[in-house]
């Protein structure tokens, strides 16, 4: 179920959508349009919050909160429904077309009765596009590409969306008396970075108490099916989840099997046929015989089949098996050899709480060191001036170690413009612990464009990582068009590490391009990139895009020591 917090930052979001979509004042909606950031990433429950308290929370002030309270007590908002009578609602579904915003939309359904992304395809495939103001070939183009990324991730959930809701429904229905073992299967349990549906397991020796437990979730919308061992429901966010209950004696077995992938439990099933062996969903059995050899546990399921257990972020026929039966898995990294961050921002720019709070929820996190790196000056809404910048590093070395411990690194995420340059001369990059850059405009350059920019970038010898590589956003943007194996090598010719952005909108690098990059002899930093206090924990989807790329530790420049750290960041060029 979603968090209060949740719904009320999707609200406040639409608000500020239909805000610009109806003619409204544009600082007007980026206000609403931080509040419902701040609302979302606050790690208290609003719920338990009195208008004094709503206010509190940066960027909510008295109009917020008299929503936020109004929907609290009744459920609605009637500012908003106000707005939503004025626009169809599909026009701010084609706001989610990559490249297209209120304005096109507005243009769009105004000349053209546009009101659906189907409709603007359609209208596009008949060439009606052309002639409309603003509308020249290269942005029909764009607009077409739009419209074919969005429909790529149509019907799938971010991973920390259906993870939330799996873990809750793991939890109760383990709890259920009678039930010996529950956990998700499918591509959330591989760590994918989208999923089609949530997959369940369990066993029990009576299924309909677990059963009743899925169908009585408020979440539940529908009831696809129910029966004894399986049963599937779709919520009211519209994702389908299949709980199966299978005999304690066949968890293994059947955890395998709907764990996945198909292309991985095909080459096991081919492994087994080769001994005389049949693999299914209820175990490991001889052929001849009939006699069931395994099924209890995976280990004991992959032993048969003479393997070691395979973790399931790397369960996707990428050449694991191979390399079990050579021996030469890698010893992943993990969350906890994590010791510090190395990309987080405060509400000095556009993050939403004060260094201090994100020191100290870092802190708690264990972290041996911690680097903030708030916006560089290029980034012009962020408003950045040297003198902040400063005034900031004063203040990062007087709390040094003073968060139990926790040694700190004053940096920035400097601004990659269309050369390849950064913000800042030289001698001002020389004061910084550590320098991330990244792309945050000029996405429509082409190809070698791109390139050379981000080669550039990893020649500046004041640059130590390059952020979110690829600039892409699952739910609202594609990625950019570069040569990727070229900046790879430009990486790890001059010592610069990628990151592995952990927010789940962006998680880029992705597993194949980790993959491609650690052939090049590519470092990573694996990074937050929080801007909030409950954002530091997204470590947890670095890591799996990280296992996935089968990484180690020695992959990942923070599970170093602060030493190994320090040296690593002092590239060749900048002694």
């Amino acid at each position: 179920m979603a968090r209060l917090n949740d719904e009320v930052g999707a609200l406040l979001r639409e608000y500020a959508d239909l805000i610009l979509l109806t003619g409204g004042n544009a600082f007007r909606a980026r206000s609403y349009e931080k509040a419902a950031r701040s609302v979302g990433g606050y790690p208290g429950d609003l719920a338990h919050l009195d208008e004094a308290g709503l206010r509190a929370i940066p960027g909510v002030g008295d109009s917020t909160a008299d929503k936020i309270t109004e929907y609290v007590a009744t459920g609605r908002i009637a500012a908003l429904d106000a707005l939503r009578a004025k626009m169809p609602p599909g026009v701010r579904e084609v706001t989610q077309i990559p490249g297209v915003g209120p304005k096109t939309a507005v243009l769009l359904y105004r000349k053209l009765g546009i009101k659906s992304v189907d409709e603007l395809r359609k209208a596009a495939d008949e060439g009606r596009l052309k002639g409309l103001p603003g509308l020249g070939d290269k942005t029909v183009e764009n607009i077409r590409h739009g419209i074919d990324q969005l429909s790529l991730t149509s019907g799938r959930t971010l991973l920390n969306t259906a993870l939330d809701l799996a873990e809750d429904l793991v939890a109760e229905i383990g709890a259920v008396p009678g039930c010996e073992q529950c956990d998700y299967a499918g591509s959330l349990r591989r760590m994918r970075e989208t999923v089609g549906d949530i997959d369940i397991l369990a066993t029990a020796t009576d299924s309909a108490p677990l059963m009743a437990a899925l169908l009585g979730r408020p979440e539940v919308a529908d009831v696809i099916g129910s029966g004894t061992t399986k049963t599937s429901i779709r919520t009211d966010k519209g994702l389908q989840v299949d709980l199966r209950v299978v005999p304690p004696a066949d968890w293994g077995a059947a955890l395998i099997y709907f764990t996945g992938s198909r292309a991985h439990n095909i080459k096991l099933r081919g492994r087994a046929v080769k001994q005389g062996l049949k693999l299914s969903e209820y175990g490991l059995f001889d052929v001849d015989s009939g006699k069931k050899l395994a099924s209890r546990t995976e280990k004991e399921v992959y032993a048969a089949l003479d393997l070691p257990w395979i973790p399931p972020t790397l369960r996707e026929d990428r050449g694991e098996i191979e390399a079990a039966l050579a021996g030469d898995l890698p010893d992943l990294v993990q969350l906890k050899d994590l010791r510090g961050d190395l990309h987080t921002h405060t509400d000095l720019t556009d993050g939403l709480a004060s260094l201090e709070t994100m020191l100290e929820t870092a802190a708690g996190l264990g972290y041996a060191y911690y680097a903030v790196t708030d916006h560089a000056p290029n980034l012009v809404m962020q408003r950045m001036t040297d003198d902040k910048m400063l005034a900031q590093r004063d203040r990062v070395r007087e709390l040094d170690r003073t968060y139990r411990g926790m040694r700190l690194l004053h940096g920035t995420e400097l601004n990659i413009d269309a050369a390849g340059d950064v913000d800042w001369p030289p001698e001002f990059l020389a004061g910084f612990d550590i320098c991330v850059a990244s792309i945050h405009s000029s996405f429509g350059l082409d190809r070698a464009a791109q390139t050379k920019r981000l080669i550039r970038a990893c020649e500046n010898p004041h640059v130590d990582i390059i952020g979110h590589l690829t600039t892409r956003l699952l739910d609202r943007r594609p990625p950019i068009d570069v040569d990727l194996d070229a900046v790879f090598a430009a990486a790890a010719r001059t010592g610069t590490a990628l990151e592995i952005n952990a927010s789940p909108q962006r998680l880029d690098l992705n597993d194949e391009q980790v993959m491609a990059a650690k052939k090049h002899g590519v470092k990573f930093a694996i990074d937050s990139d929080a801007h909030s206090t409950p954002a530091l924990e997204n470590q947890r989807f670095g890591i799996a895009m990280a296992q996935r790329g089968w990484l180690t530790k020695d992959d990942v420049i923070n599970t170093w020591s602060l030493t190994r750290l320090r040296s690593f960041l002092r590239k060749p060029e900048a002694r």
